[in-house]
């Protein structure tokens, strides 16, 4: 038996064993991964610097102050998220106990991606716990020390049966991906999106997939373009451009591009200083694979800011490119990387035909004082999220479910919405033995006067108070027996 097929049985005997079901220890094991983001903070950022070359604070900013809030909510919360929920009746089924008991799916694989590999690897985790699950978790092998440190710290604070770390790169991931899983969420490209969906169709197993595409942005001359462009060199280089809603490109008019462009320059330069490269609150690129693909992405765009790279550090400065074609090799897939191309449109309608010829993005920004663009890009365009006058501070909202539609991605998570994706929401109708007379109208034979009153209790929905429900039961005891003795039979 291999090691993956090992981890996944002792996850799944020890999901059987009953115990991750117990609402108090799921809140035991929270409270523990909550220590560990207080205990471990030095050795997550040293390990993420040698992956990222991110900065400490940077770290503590991006990967892990997101995830300690979302700790902290799943604990307040886990006893009203875990507890039955009430549901509308009709008057069929105003005497039964109607409602909807979220439960475990079983055996969950979460599998990491390296751009942000504490947030998008344990913020599925978490709520992996909440809903009562045992967990595989998978990081991504790319980010090679944290992935290392992932497993040596987290079965040292949650239950290393329920929650086992598995390490390794793409052998390791198909051997995973060929047992048998609950539920899989996977983090990362459309490409490796679909091998993914591919091997849970074996098993008929549900997939969350986070995956990413171009997301746009639309500056309207309509905004203060200084304010517009400091946010969106913010989000665009923040993690040397590869974050996954990154602004990947910017429409704008014609005679606004010079101005865009200047002001890019300027926020980078007050963010990064004039030698981004000696800046500690700028990364760098993953690896050189990487680098040489956004590096290639550069051959036929015009270089207005930036450009500098250095293939032996895997750096690439703040770079934007002006007077860009929808052709252009930069406009084919997803940048992931600090390159910020400007396509000149005419207008709003342009712009949004443009949005509208792609796949639907994972974000989609844009700049504007006036509400009816706002409304326009809302009503007329489809993304995972919208997000007008800033860069990513959507994902930071744990009431906003975080997800993708169409190629990038399915499934939505983040607070109770992780919750929910991980839990199985069954449906549960307690009825008693008794009042049998009701069910006579649904009893053979069949007779218009039965499907009348049959009409008239299934399609009449109530939501009552207590005293309320009680009053219309003692009512619809007289009416039923009324329409016993003198309708139905």
């Amino acid at each position: 038996m291999s090691r993956e097929q090992q981890a996944v049985a002792r996850a799944r005997k020890a999901f059987e064993t009953g115990r991750s079901k117990c609402v108090e220890y799921r809140i035991y094991q929270l409270k523990n991964l909550q220590q560990l983001f207080t205990e471990k903070q030095k050795q997550i950022a040293e390990a993420v610097k040698k992956d990222l070359n991110k900065s400490e604070v940077g770290t503590l900013l991006y990967e892990t102050l997101g995830l300690e809030g979302e700790i902290d909510l799943a604990i307040r919360k886990l006893k009203e998220w875990a507890a039955p929920r009430p549901v509308e009746k009709n008057l069929l089924t105003l005497s039964d106990t109607v409602y909807i008991q979220p439960e475990p799916l079983g055996v969950v694989l979460i599998i990491g991606a390296w751009n942000y590999p504490w947030a998008v690897t344990i913020q599925p985790l978490i709520g992996a716990i909440a809903a009562g699950n045992a967990a595989v978790v998978k990081p991504s092998e790319v980010c090679v020390h944290t992935a290392k440190l992932m497993e040596e710290v987290l079965p040292l604070y949650i239950d290393k049966e329920l929650y086992p770390v598995v390490t390794g790169g793409v052998p390791e991931t198909q051997e995973l991906l060929r047992q048998r899983f609950d539920h899989i969420f996977y983090t990362g490209n459309s490409m490796v999106g679909k091998l993914i969906m591919a091997a849970a169709a074996k098993h008929l197993t549900p997939v969350t997939l986070e995956l990413g595409g171009k997301s746009p942005c639309y500056i309207d001359k309509n905004c203060d373009i200084s304010i517009a462009c400091r946010r969106v060199a913010w989000g665009k280089y923040t993690n040397c451009g590869q974050t996954c809603i990154a602004p990947d490109y910017i429409l704008c008019e014609p005679g606004l591009q010079d101005r865009v462009i200047n002001e890019v320059k300027k926020s980078i330069q007050e963010f990064y200083t004039d030698n981004p490269k000696t800046c500690p609150d700028y990364g760098r690129i993953i690896n050189q694979r990487h680098f040489k693909r956004i590096m290639t992405m550069l051959e036929d765009s015009h270089i207005a800011v930036g450009g500098d790279n250095d293939e032996s550090d895997c750096y690439i400065a703040p770079t934007v490119l002006r007077d860009v074609k929808p052709e252009a090799k930069v406009m084919q897939e997803e940048i992931f990387g600090p390159l910020l191309p400007i396509l000149p449109v005419s207008g709003l309608d342009e712009a949004i035909k443009f949005i509208n010829k792609g796949e639907k993005p994972l974000a989609l920004y844009v700049f504007t004082a006036d509400d009816k663009v706002i409304k326009r890009i809302r009503d007329e365009t489809s993304s995972g999220g919208l997000l007008a006058n800033d860069c990513l501070v959507h994902y930071s909202v744990s009431a906003l479910p975080f997800g993708g539609v169409g190629n990038s991605g399915m499934g939505c998570y983040h607070g109770k919405f992780t919750f929910d994706q991980l839990s199985h929401k069954r449906g549960c109708l307690i009825k008693k033995l008794n009042m049998e007379g009701v069910n006579s109208m649904r009893y053979p034979p069949h007779t218009p006067k039965k499907l009348g009153w049959a009409r008239f209790f299934i399609l009449n929905t109530v939501d009552l108070g207590w005293m309320g429900r009680m009053a219309l039961l003692a009512l619809l005891a007289v009416v039923t027996a009324v329409v016993l003795q003198n309708y139905l039979f």
